[in-house]
C-alpha cells in the first residue's frame, strides 16, 4: 500500500463483522481508525465495515487484522483527490431522533416547526446525527426529558457538540463538552454559535481539566466514545455526577455492552434502559 488516502471495506455475516469491529476497538494499533458498521443487505444478511486509515502503517495493520476473519471479503479503494468528506456530508439527509431534528446547511429550508432543530456541520469531527451511537444518545435523552430537565450537563468526547447543544436547547443552564481533538473543539464551538447556545467546549484529555471540574457535580453526563475509554473513565464519570445523576453511554457495539456495564456496576451504577440501533448499543445508567 502507499500513503495515498484509502478506504478499506469488509463485508460478511453480522456476527463476524461485529467480532472484527470489537477486536479493532481492543487493538491499540487500530483504536484511532475511524470506521462504521452497518447492515448492507438485509435479505442476504450482509454487514459492512467501512474504515478510513490515516497512514500506510494503519492501512497495513487493518488489512492484516481483517484478513484474520476469513468470512469477511475485504477490498481497498483509493479515495479521490478531493474534499470527499465535505462532498459526502453535503448529500446527507436530515435526521429525526425523538424531538430532535439534525440538519446541515444544505437542508436549512426543511426544518419542521414541531421539533428542536439543530444545525450541525461536521467538517472533520464526529457526530452528524446519522451514526447509530449519536441517534441512540439523542433518543435516550429524549426519553429522559419526558420526566424532567437536567440543569447541568457534561458531554465527554463531544465531537461536533451535538449532544451538549441538544441539552442547551432543551433547558440545561450549564452545558460543557470536552474532546481530545482540537479540530473537533473548534467545530463544536462554531456549531454552538450557529445554534445560539452558550455551551462551552474544552480541549481536554479526561475530566480533570479545571474548566470541566468547575461545573461538577453534573446532573447528566453523555459519553459517546469507545468501549475501552468508557471503562477507563468509569470512576471519573461517577465522580463528575451528583448522586442520582444519569450517564448516557454509547460508542460501543451491542457485543461490548456487557463489558462496559460490568465496569459501571462495579462503581455502583444501575442500568435503567438499554437501546439498540444497527450494531450499536446505548446505555442509560443512574448513579445511586
Amino acid at each position: 500500500m502507499t500513503d495515498e488516502p484509502v478506504q478499506i471495506i469488509a463485508r460478511g455475516p453480522r456476527a463476524i463483522a461485529e467480532a472484527a469491529a470489537s477486536a479493532m476497538d481492543s487493538d491499540p494499533r487500530l483504536e484511532g481508525i475511524t470506521y462504521s458498521i452497518i447492515e448492507e443487505d438485509e435479505d442476504k444478511g450482509v454487514w459492512r465495515i467501512d474504515a478510513f486509515p490515516t497512514s500506510e502503517t494503519e492501512a497495513n495493520d487493518l488489512a492484516g487484522h481483517l484478513a484474520g476473519f476469513g468470512e469477511l471479503k475485504t477490498v481497498v479503494e483509493k479515495l479521490a483527490d478531493a474534499d470527499w468528506l465535505e462532498m459526502a456530508l453535503s448529500g446527507l439527509p436530515p435526521v429525526r431522533a425523538g424531538r430532535f431534528f439534525i440538519f446541515g446547511v444544505h437542508d436549512r429550508g426543511r426544518t419542521p416547526p414541531n421539533a428542536v432543530n439543530l444545525r450541525i456541520e461536521a467538517g472533520a469531527a464526529f457526530g452528524t446525527g446519522h451514526h447509530g451511537t449519536t441517534v441512540g444518545c439523542l433518543l435516550a435523552y429524549d426519553r429522559l426529558l419526558k420526566a424532567g430537565r437536567y440543569p447541568k450537563v457534561l458531554d465527554v468526547g463531544a465531537g461536533t457538540g451535538v449532544l451538549a447543544i441538544a441539552a442547551a436547547r432543551t433547558g440545561s443552564r450549564l452545558t460543557v463538552g470536552t474532546d481530545i481533538d482540537r479540530v473537533s473543539v473548534r467545530i463544536a464551538r462554531e456549531n454552538a454559535k450557529v445554534n445560539r447556545t452558550a455551551t462551552r467546549f474544552v480541549h481536554a484529555n479526561g475530566l480533570a481539566n479545571r474548566a470541566v471540574s468547575a461545573g461538577a457535580p453534573y446532573d447528566l453526563v453523555f459519553a459517546n466514545i469507545l468501549a475501552r475509554p468508557l471503562v477507563w473513565l468509569s470512576q471519573d464519570i461517577k465522580g463528575a455526577l451528583k448522586p442520582g445523576g444519569v450517564a448516557i453511554l454509547s460508542g460501543l457495539l451491542r457485543s461490548q455492552a456487557r463489558f462496559v456495564l460490568a465496569a459501571y456496576r462495579s462503581r455502583g451504577f444501575r442500568i435503567e434502559r438499554r437501546l439498540g440501533r444497527d450494531a450499536w448499543a446505548t446505555l442509560i445508567l443512574r448513579r445511586p
